[in-house]
């Protein structure tokens, strides 16, 4: 088996031969900290954190490097416009940003720089540009003069030609090309500035990739990734840097996820349909979100509804019963090795450019197979096939624990019914039971139904689940 990626840079897909064997180095854009994150970013997130996860689960060494810009126009606006730093507003919503990826189930890049850490190494770029003949400098401003990089546009597959007719042209005429853009912008009151030959300045936004994509991974590493909306210009100015810069290709494989529309619009706060991960996750699992995300190709643009949402959060609950229920039944399941008919049949699809969708079919064609054999009580020799059923799930990340305690937390929100009142009810019944009164038990267990709470007996006690 082999797998495949659909590279943007081609437009093809592609057998996946990293530079060194063994190891993969993958660099993915990641959040502008001056607001909270929105499901759009969610879905980019989800993606690069599968693709990272099925990496890992082939046997590869994954460098997996996420970025922080946490120096640009939108976070000196909105500083301004509270009167703080910008490290106060970058901090506020990095820390946010992490607690939203945690109740996502995101693994940790291996790094997270953040731009104004790296500042010595966006100069030293800049300057070889300059001594190139690439960058030029006005009034203490550095800009990348585009006509010198004959292969600008690959990427995006636009023409420059194309590009200077349609330009919207900025008011700078200090510019020799309307698509020249700026590598380093000097400082004006009110906002942050650092040292630089240029006079006082800061950086401008697509150098930064550049300079610390290759500080950790080198030129070329393998994988360069990021939503759609990135392919221009961003992506596009950042080969035009690094390449220019160093005469090699910045990355050999450029991985793109695709839009997300909210019930067939884009996604604005004007329409009122803009939903940051926060919000959703105050009423649906990260896990359900995960999985909604998954029931389409990474590539394909998809429209989001809560109504679809409402049917992954079922879906996901019978992934979890199913695995909750066989670990009840089976004894060892976490020990066994899991089938390896199943895990091939799993690597067939993500291989085939990490086909989630149908990798998401195969899992819940073994969990109607699991249920049916646990409701016939026959059970010998399936833990192989369940710890795959464990190794697939957790490969997509929708093993993330404690997904019922969280379910248990939002039901609790949303009830009349209070966590004292259950734990009251569950204790009468357990006396009940003591006592032989099995009819008293009964009534409180249809009573404990009625109100949406179902409970098991175990070894340990009673436990109680949401229904």
């Amino acid at each position: 088996m082999a797998l495949k990626i659909f590279n943007t840079l081609s437009g093809e897909k592609e057998e996946f031969v990293p530079l060194t064997p063994g190891q993969v180095r993958m660099y993915v854009c990641g959040m502008t900290v001056y607001d909270s994150s929105h499901i759009g970013h969610a879905r980019s997130l989800l993606t690069f954190d599968i693709i990272y996860r099925y990496l890992k689960f082939i046997g590869y060494d994954v460098t997996f490097v996420r970025n922080f810009t946490d120096v640009d126009d939108k976070i000196i606006n909105k500083a301004n416009a509270e009167k703080v730093s910008c490290e106060t507003i970058t901090e506020r919503y990095i820390d946010e940003f992490h607690r939203d990826g945690e109740a996502l189930g995101l693994l940790r890049p291996t790094r997270e720089p953040r731009a104004t850490e790296h500042l010595s190494e966006i100069i030293a770029l800049i300057e070889n540009l300059e001594r190139k003949g690439i960058a030029y400098r006005v009034d203490g401003d550095v800009f990348y003069e585009v006509s010198r990089f004959a292969d600008y546009g690959k990427l995006s597959r636009k023409k420059l030609d194309e590009l200077e007719s349609g330009a919207r042209v900025e008011v700078d005429l200090r510019k020799k090309s309307p698509l020249d853009f700026a590598l380093w912008k000097s400082s004006k009151p009110g906002e942050p500035t650092w040292n630089s030959p240029w006079g006082p300045g800061r950086p401008g936004w697509h150098i930064e990739c550049s300079a610390m994509s290759t500080k950790y991974l080198g030129q070329p590493f393998d994988i360069h990734g990021g939503g759609r909306d990135l392919i221009f210009p961003h992506h596009e100015n950042e080969i035009a840097q690094s390449e220019g810069a160093r005469g090699q290709a910045l990355a050999r494989y450029w991985i793109h996820n695709g839009f997300l529309d909210i019930n067939q619009e884009k996604m604005s706060k004007s329409l009122g349909n803009f939903f940051t991960i926060g919000e959703i996750l105050h009423d649906f699992d990260g896990v359900a979100l995960r999985h909604y995300f998954l029931s389409s190709h990474y590539r394909n643009p998809m429209d989001f509804s809560r109504d679809g949402l409402e049917e992954a959060s079922k879906a996901a609950d019978r992934i979890w019963e199913t695995i909750d229920r066989a670990g009840r039944a089976v004894k060892g399941v976490t020990q066994a090795a899991p089938d390896g008919g199943l895990i091939d049949a799993f690597r067939q699809e993500m291989d085939d450019d990490c086909n989630a969708p149908r990798a998401l079919a195969l899992i819940f064609d073994e969990v109607r197979a699991l249920n049916r054999l646990l409701d016939e009580k026959k059970t010998k020799g399936i833990e192989a096939r369940v710890s795959a059923l464990r190794a697939m799930c957790d490969t997509l990340g929708l093993l993330h624990e404690g997904y019922f305690e969280r379910k248990k937390e939002r039901w609790l929100r949303t009830s009349d019914v209070k966590l004292t009142d259950i734990e009251a009810t569950i204790g009468a019944r357990d006396r009940a039971r003591k006592e032989k009164n099995w009819q008293e038990a009964d009534r409180i267990r249809a009573e404990l139904q009625q109100k949406g709470v179902s409970i098991e007996d175990t070894p340990g006690g009673t436990q109680w689940k949401v229904k």
